[in-house]
């Protein structure tokens, strides 16, 4: 068995408080780092420094696309996303890919990617996006829809830990409980209960991971 902890970090402590009780914490260590990917980004690479750790997730709650993932359910990241990382232009939005300033993209670890399918066989796989700015209308939904067909759900998070992982060659995966559709901003239809029972169902899968 691999002799160093697994690192789990929230973006708020209510996130990691709704299943930090139920991990044993000689295998993991749960930590928010802040909200948004510079936040995430800084605050996952100084836990990464501060000890050697076999993996890192980036867990929490996310708005989930309609008709791709319920509201309740779970998200396993197969790549992360910075999907607002880039340019506008006339002919439309230009990932810094196409800007050849490196990568919007990062892939999750296979490995743990298939040991969390394993362990929850109901969740959906699919791309998840981070943007620091959260998509509150039908229109900016309907084209993130049409720009990732394979993306399950949004956050703030992801990319920002998957980049501090990537710099400390850990590996990553991201996993996330659905508390609202995307789309117009409607805080009185969040479930915000629902997604925390969701993270700490989850939490047996996180405690079994190699």
């Amino acid at each position: 068995m691999n002799p160093y902890p697994l690192l789990v970090v929230t973006a708020v402590a209510a996130e990691a408080e709704a299943f930090r009780d139920l991990l044993d914490p000689d295998r993991i260590v749960v930590g928010a780092v802040g909200v948004g990917p510079a936040a995430a980004a800084a605050g996952t690479a100084r836990l990464l420094a501060t000890r050697d750790y076999r993996a890192v997730i980036s867990a929490g709650i996310a708005g989930g696309f309609p008709g791709r993932v319920p509201v309740g359910g779970l998200v396993i990241a197969t790549r992360s996303i910075a999907a607002d990382l880039g340019a506008e232009s006339p002919g439309g939005f230009l990932p810094i890919d196409e800007l050849g300033f490196g990568t919007s993209v990062l892939d999750a670890d296979p490995d743990l990617v298939k040991a969390l399918r394993a362990a929850l066989p109901e969740a959906v796989c699919g791309d998840v996006l981070t943007l620091a700015t959260v998509t509150g209308t039908g229109e900016t939904a309907d084209r993130l829809a049409a720009r990732f067909p394979l993306a399950a759900a949004e956050a703030m998070e992801g990319y920002g830990v998957a980049v501090a992982a990537e710099g400390a060659g850990v590996p990553f995966a991201e996993l996330r409980a659905i508390s609202n559709p995307i789309g117009p901003r409607d805080r009185e239809s969040w479930r915000i209960p629902d997604a925390f029972a969701a993270l700490r169902a989850a939490a047996p899968a996180l405690d079994a991971l190699p």
